[in-house]
């Protein structure tokens, strides 16, 4: 583990969040990464420790999305939610991963919600 400060504060909050936090196969968590340049989301059943579906910013079908960060996240949301939704996923948890719910985190949320997902 990294002894930086920022770093050490969001995993403390990241495993507190996931305490509360659990996914299974009917209600997935939704779990966000967030790089400095990309953003990453995936469901997550928690009980097998399987990934159901996942999107990301560097997919082939999203590079070319045009737009800052924030654009380009609610387009992952969206892909995301597509995607669950051919799985035949309803709805899910949101697992903001120690981020604040703010920007890019609440854009992916706000385009899974689009896209027919609910938390």
């Amino acid at each position: 583990m990294s002894n930086d400060p920022k770093v050490v504060r969001r995993q403390k909050l990241r495993w507190g969040i996931r305490t509360k936090v659990k996914g299974t196969a009917q209600k997935p968590r939704l779990s966000v990464f967030r790089s400095n340049k990309d953003i990453y989301a995936q469901l997550v059943d928690d009980a097998t420790g399987t990934t159901l579906a996942a999107a990301n910013s560097r997919q082939k079908d999203l590079v070319g999305v045009k737009g800052n960060k924030v654009e380009k996240s609610a387009a992952v949301g969206k892909a995301l939610a597509a995607k669950a939704k051919s799985l035949g996923i309803e709805a899910c948890v949101f697992d903001r991963g120690g981020y604040l719910y703010h920007g890019r985190v609440k854009a992916i949320a706000d385009g899974a919600r689009e896209g027919g997902l609910k938390f």
